[in-house]
């Protein structure tokens, strides 16, 4: 490591620790050269999940996109903002349990995710979503899915 100071890169490490948040190691070093001491933190290159569109285009996931769906869905319908938060920390909890070898989802998988959530929660809000996910041709299909509600 580099000194901040001198710019030598001959250090030792007095204190290694877990840094409060538990995703990185906090370091004191101390240059050999002038005896300024530093901290330096270490933490883990993860490679972030990617969702895979149905057209193959990789992105990366954004649960801002998804609580936006959950939001259109949702709105005007009895259910509080605590709820929302419950479902959006399921779907991103799942979603990385699915990309968690390949880090790779498919957005199939994350709308299955959430019509599931939905159906559990309300039917109206399930049929909001499933309407622009499934992008039903025609009146028949959406009545179709209205059916399998019932049932």
């Amino acid at each position: 490591m580099r000194c901040p100071r001198c710019g030598e890169d001959n250090d030792k490490v007095l204190e290694s620790r877990q840094a409060s948040s538990g995703t990185s190691i906090r370091r004191r070093r101390e240059c050999l050269a002038c005896s300024y001491r530093f901290t330096s933190y270490e933490r883990i290159e993860e490679r972030p999940l990617m969702v895979v569109k149905r057209s193959g285009v990789r992105e990366a996931f954004d649960l801002t996109k998804i609580a936006r769906g959950l939001e259109r869905s949702l709105e005007k319908r009895p259910v509080s903002a605590e709820t929302v938060s419950d479902i959006l920390a399921h779907i991103e909890d799942q979603a990385y349990m699915i990309g968690k070898s390949s880090h790779e989802v498919s957005a199939a998988e994350l709308g299955e995710i959430v019509l599931e959530k939905l159906y559990s929660i309300d039917n109206v809000a399930y049929i909001r979503f499933a309407s622009v996910y499934r992008s039903y041709a025609d009146v028949q299909e959406f009545i179709e899915e209205i059916k399998k509600l019932k049932h």
